[in-house]
């Protein structure tokens, strides 16, 4: 939960203002993120006042060490979960980079835009620790995403969809 965070708003802190309202979305048993979220709008607030933000706890997917049954039952209850929230907010882009949680965010929005009722960009970023492989969540979303980020050259390699942009957080 911790470092997720941190990159994702390493990568938020270069966005201008025009990137506003944000909504964070994050599991309801991360006790972390919520408090480094808004400290960094806080800080950001100094910039640009005019930002807003928001913040949604779903059911986390998959625990650390959960078996790999019973995270499907948990997956797809987080997906039933995010429906009524993504429907609600329509992102015009989701950014995400590799908790568990940003997949049943991120396959609400393409059901949503399956339906024809919102298309969502979704940008991907693996996180700068995947240096040899993906993530789960990252060799889930490298097949959906629209935009697929890796950080090191040997994964562009491996994941010729990718986009390296070399260490961005």
């Amino acid at each position: 939960a911790g470092g997720h965070t941190t990159e994702i708003l390493r990568l938020l802190s270069c966005l201008s203002e025009s990137y506003s309202p944000r909504h964070y979305v994050f599991a309801d048993s991360d006790k972390m993120s919520e408090a480094k979220i808004r400290s960094f709008e806080q800080k950001r607030a100094e910039t640009f006042p005019k930002s807003q933000f928001t913040l949604h706890r779903i059911p986390r997917s998959r625990e650390v060490r959960q078996s790999w049954i019973s995270s499907v039952v948990t997956t797809l209850y987080s997906i039933l979960y995010s429906l009524p929230l993504t429907n609600k907010l329509k992102p015009d882009l989701i950014l995400c980079n590799g908790p568990g949680t940003c997949v049943p965010v991120c396959i609400s929005a393409l059901l949503l835009g399956l339906l024809g009722i919102k298309r969502s960009i979704i940008v991907y970023v693996e996180s700068i620790c995947r240096v040899e492989t993906l993530s789960l969540s990252g060799k889930i979303l490298y097949y959906f995403s629209d935009y697929f980020i890796v950080q090191w050259p040997h994964l562009k390699e491996k994941y010729p969809k990718s986009v390296y942009l070399g260490r961005i957080v």
